[in-house]
């Protein structure tokens, strides 16, 4: 519930506490709110159990942490029926990127073939050109 509190802030937290409270009343207001935390988690885990009866035993593995997209949808990725995981295997997401970099620049990679010009298939690399000796770079007025 509160993971994201560091310790200055809890520091700054119990200093506020007893500014507010005093020193006199903080144990007994600790006491009232650890008091209301316990029933409010009874209450919870009491409809908690209220639901999964009603719901029936064709519901007992019901988790109410299911309920969160997240965990939900990680818990089917990791279903091993629908085979996710061999093409989540079966991708080289290094290899993928060193090629699409090859292709970006103009190097031939070791790993695919370069495609024939006759195949129909336009070759959409940039080649560098080589400037003559006494040629400018090009000069952009938006760069400077």
């Amino acid at each position: 519930m509160f993971n994201d509190i560091g310790p200055l802030e809890l520091v700054t937290l119990i200093v506020l506490a007893v500014l507010i409270f005093g020193p006199e009343k903080l144990p007994k207001v600790i006491q009232d709110v650890t008091r209301t935390i316990r029933k409010i988690r009874d209450f919870s885990e009491s409809a908690k159990q209220d639901i999964r009866q009603e719901l029936g035993p064709e519901f007992k593995d019901f988790e109410f942490e299911d309920l969160n997209p997240k965990t939900f949808i990680r818990k089917q990725l990791d279903n091993d029926d629908l085979g996710l995981k061999e093409i989540r295997n079966g991708f080289d997401l290094k290899k993928e990127m060193a090629e699409v970099a090859d292709s970006v620049h103009g190097r031939d990679s070791d790993a695919s073939p370069s495609p024939a010009p006759s195949g129909g298939r336009v070759d959409m690399t940039k080649k560098p050109e080589q400037p003559a000796a006494d040629d400018r770079p090009p000069f952009d007025m938006d760069a400077t």
